[in-house]
């Protein structure tokens, strides 16, 4: 046998090789990535210096190609304008056949052959959709939203598309506001997690592979937080809770490598985003050490003089030297930046850098190299909508749903039962995969009738019937469309319309209700005052609930909705958002039990619209009510309603259940270079095989500022046969517990702190200890 000090020598020289391995690599990689950039540099400096002023101007102008308007004005002469050199890419293109003909006039019509760039909007997938990014994040799954932006990037590269204006990273608290659907809810820690993983998904390890795509994190910033939730409003925040709440996500985006980033609408400090120095020099540029490309939103440049910022000519040079490198749609620099030139508002060096920036952007892109290597018919049939990209859409579906009641065991639904398929999203399939699904095949998507009658066979076990309009307002009905995506309206009486599915119900052993916002009633330009389910479905539903019979009811949703009424008198409510291109499918997996549901909510669901603002990681009024308390005159309440929402944030339920034990902390106590192990066990107690979200949260108890009541720091989800129990550990380390202070600096204080551990915000064990100096 060999001896100890044998072994001991062979296992500390295979350490030394595999270290001396890796730091060869780290070196072989650095020197590449220098050559590279070497290489870059020289290409880009010769192109240049060839460059007349208005041939570099000409690249910073980004034009729609019209097939996904989403403002006032759109662009013309459009074949001109490229040939002339006044066009530095384009967006909405979505096709091999349109990208190759625009690229080719910019490559062989103009003097200096400087190929376009071609971006779109894939928000929540491209030809296969998955679901919107606020379902997405209520899967809390890092892989498998990285998987769907992957995915994403793939199909639309195969399509010529070779840049995304996502992630959405914008936090935001109110639901009234319609963008909320595009976002991952209103928390900042699991904010940044997820736009970490989507940008690794679209971009890869090397964004000129040809399945990749050039992400762009928008809307920097503070998008999310417009006044009365309207869209495009006003933001107005301190610079603490900027850069405590709602600055990370962008940040975690930019450091996990992101190409480029979309300026928002709204001001900050009095400022508007788009002509920000201070947001897009001193912070993203200085601070974050941004290199990537700063693109506009459409027409924001534009947009500034009806903020009073003054005539095009000014915001146009304010915008330029304030750090955007790219105008979209407006044409303002096109039109203007010449003249501030001669005049003197601007300089070379501010157009020199923009146009830097673009011409980096197609560098990596491999563009100069291939102008049309994202043109490809044959990957184009091959690598979109397949078999198992739509096998992976519809898993991620099923993650995203949460179930928010299940009184009674009503669900999963026995295959045996006769079940009644009630209401006016039972049969859509246009509103399945969701707002921003602006490239897919809407007759390809499987709606909820669809799914249900693939699981069930010719089994003659589903009735349909609609019940009602979707509004009751035309004119309401006809302001909730994008992109001519509605469901017809049923001119038939009310009253006949329930009377049908009244008849469909009672030959039914269970009703499945499709009820709630159509796809359009939330995202861009879709603000809601009133977030409940509209009255005519309302009246639907008491119909339904009336029967006896037991009821589901589906709620389809970009954002939370007060269901206060609904979670009081329906046995069971499954949150479905918008599943995407397999929702029909994956509510059939759901409903019948295939698959366990595993979703948290990412964002508050309040009582009522009063309640606006709510967010579980709130501050403490110097008189806060006592656990447990309601009411108590002089305290921080409602007369009318208690201060809990109505499902916390990390809710959901699953058809098992699950105990976590309280914490138990490796030690009492940590430094500035230790850590505590934070273990909890966690154990699946029903009858089912199941997930579990098990969720760690903080509470600084004493700071130089106040400090949130709860604040999330760490999350796993995991996997639990039935009656299976498992350890799950965390890791606490010093920078967990920093936050940026008055003089935003980013600090942790010395003293005391609680931990809690549990399976929503609300429903947590905690332990404490101390930071020591």
């Amino acid at each position: 046998m060999r001896s100890l000090k044998y072994l001991i020598a062979i296992s500390a020289l295979t350490i030394y090789t595999a270290c001396a391995q890796q730091k060869q690599n780290l070196q072989t990689l650095k020197t590449s990535n220098t050559a590279s950039q070497s290489k870059m540099d020289i290409f880009l400096n010769d192109l240049m210096s060839k460059m007349t002023v208005e041939e570099k101007i000409g690249q910073l102008n980004l034009l729609t190609g019209g097939e996904a308007i989403t403002g006032s004005t759109g662009n013309s002469d459009l074949e001109n304008k490229v040939k002339r050199g006044e066009v530095g890419g384009f967006f909405s293109l979505t096709s091999p056949q349109k990208i190759r003909k625009a690229q080719d006039l910019a490559v062989n019509h103009t003097r200096l052959k400087i190929p376009l760039i071609f971006g779109l909007d894939v928000i929540h997938g491209y030809k296969t959709t998955f679901p919107i990014p606020l379902g997405m994040s209520a899967t809390w799954d890092m892989p498998l939203i990285q998987k769907s932006a992957q995915i994403a990037a793939e199909e639309a590269a195969a399509d010529g598309i070779n840049w995304t204006f996502s992630p959405m990273v914008d936090i935001s608290r109110d639901p009234r506001w319609g963008r909320f659907s595009e976002g991952s809810g209103e928390d900042p820690f699991l904010g940044s997690e997820i736009a970490k993983a989507m940008v690794i998904g679209y971009q890869g390890d090397d964004l000129a592979k040809i399945n990749t795509l050039m992400a762009c994190v928008k809307h920097f910033a503070l998008y999310g937080a417009g006044e009365a939730g309207r869209d495009y409003n006003t933001v107005d925040m301190s610079k603490v809770r900027m850069y405590n709440e709602y600055l990370p996500p962008y940040k975690a985006a930019i450091d996990a490598g992101a190409g480029s980033i979309m300026t928002s609408f709204n001001e900050i400090d009095g400022v508007p985003a788009t002509a920000n120095k201070w947001l897009l020099d001193d912070l993203l540029r200085k601070d974050w050490q941004f290199k990537g490309l700063v693109v506009t939103d459409y027409t924001g440049i534009n947009e500034m003089v009806e903020h009073g910022f003054g005539d095009l000519n000014q915001v146009s040079a304010l915008a330029l030297k304030a750090g955007v490198d790219m105008d979209m749609v407006g044409e303002g620099f096109l039109l203007t930046l010449k003249k501030s030139l001669e005049a003197g508002s601007v300089s070379i060096e501010d157009i020199n850098r923009a146009c830097r920036f673009v011409l980096e952007a197609k560098y990596k892109l491999g563009l100069f190299e291939d102008p049309f290597k994202y043109c490809d018919d044959e990957r184009s049939k091959t690598k979109i909508f397949t078999a198992e990209n739509r096998k992976i859409a519809r898993e991620a579906a099923t993650k995203s749903f949460v179930l928010l009641k299940n009184a009674n065991n009503v669900l999963p639904i026995k295959k045996t039962d006769k079940i009644a398929l009630i209401g006016p999203l039972a049969d859509s399939k246009v509103n399945m995969p969701g707002t921003w699904s602006v490239s897919t095949d809407l007759s390809k998507a499987i709606s909820v009738r669809k799914g249900l009658e693939d699981a069930l066979g010719a089994s003659n076990k589903l009735i349909y019937a609609v019940g009602s309009n979707l509004l009751e307002d035309p004119e309401y009905q006809e302001r909730a469309t994008m992109f001519g995506r509605t469901i017809p309206r049923d001119n038939r009486p009310e009253a006949e319309m329930i009377k049908e599915a009244l008849d469909a119900a009672k030959q039914s052993d269970v009703i499945v209700a499709a009820l709630g916002e159509s796809s359009e009633m939330s995202g861009e330009s879709s603000s809601r005052t009133d977030i409940k389910i509209p009255d005519v479905q309302r009246r639907l539903l008491e119909a339904l609930l009336a029967t006896g019979k037991p009821v589901v009811l589906l709620v389809f949703n970009g954002r939370p909705l007060d269901l206060s009424w609904e979670n009081k008198h329906v046995p069971s409510i499954l949150n479905v958002w918008f599943g995407g291109s397999e929702t029909g499918h994956a509510i059939a997996d759901v409903l019948f039990g295939d698959v366990n549901p595993s979703g948290k909510l990412s964002a508050t669901f309040p009582q009522n619209i009063g309640q606006i603002p709510i967010y579980y990681s709130h501050k403490n009024t110097g008189r806060p009510l006592a656990e447990g308390e309601w009411f108590k005159k002089f305290k921080s309440n409602y007369l009318d309603v208690s201060n809990e929402p109505l499902y916390p944030f990390g809710y959901g339920l699953s058809y098992t259940n699950f105990e976590i034990s309280a914490p138990v902390l490796s030690a009492k106590s940590m430094t500035s270079t230790s850590t505590i192990q934070v273990s909890v066990q966690v154990k699946n107690t029903g009858a089912r095989d199941g997930e579990e979200v098990v969720q760690l949260y903080i509470r600084d108890l004493v700071g130089s500022i106040t400090r949130p009541v709860k604040e999330l720091k760490a999350f796993q989800k995991v996997f639990l046969k039935a009656g299976e129990s498992k350890q799950v550990n965390f890791k606490l380390s010093i920078e967990d517990l920093k936050f940026y202070n008055s003089n935003l600096d980013f600090v942790a204080e010395p003293g005391d702190f609680k931990v809690f551990v549990g399976n929503s915000s609300a429903n947590t064990k905690s332990a404490d200890f101390n930071l020591s100096k």
